[in-house]
């Protein structure tokens, strides 16, 4: 007879589902001494070491490091953000301003969490999914054309 330690199986679980949900190779990735500007699309996760100027749209995580500095939007579903930033975030789950960081700009967030040392210059505006839809819809058709067309089809499809 064997005995079942539920932490354990737990521990298990957990690890397997965090294995499946993120391939290291499907991490786009700026690096710290990178200057990129423009507009940036990935249906992935995105890590920021580097330099951004411009927009970042990702259907995915965005995390951004403390030695990155960003100028202009970043657009995606999750955000873990250590570094300094001018311009705004759209974000359709949670934001999390990281101890170290530096944000002058607009949130528009469905969840926010602030660690202390943080610092915010900007208002902050809580967001549902529908909210994040309508908002995000029009800058879509700049970076992605066809992200711009579901949206659209899938706020229709809502009403």
């Amino acid at each position: 007879m064997g005995i079942l330690n539920f932490n354990e199986q737990q521990n298990n679980n957990n690890m397997k589902e965090t294995n499946q949900a993120v391939n290291v190779n499907d991490i786009s990735r700026i690096s710290l001494g990178t200057t990129f500007k423009g507009e940036l699309y990935s249906p992935n996760d995105i890590r920021i070491d580097g330099n951004f100027e411009g927009k970042v749209f990702s259907e995915g995580r965005i995390v951004v490091g403390e030695q990155a500095k960003i100028k202009g939007d970043l657009i995606c579903t999750n955000v873990d953000f250590w570094g300094k930033m001018e311009g705004n975030f759209f974000v359709k789950e949670t934001l999390s301003l990281k101890d170290a960081c530096s944000v002058d700009g607009d949130l528009h967030v469905r969840r926010l969490q602030v660690e202390l040392d943080a610092k915010f210059n900007g208002s902050c505006r809580m967001i549902t999914e529908e909210d994040y839809d309508k908002l995000t819809v029009d800058m879509l058709s700049i970076t992605n054309p066809s992200a711009t067309r579901k949206a659209v089809v899938d706020t229709k499809d809502k009403k």
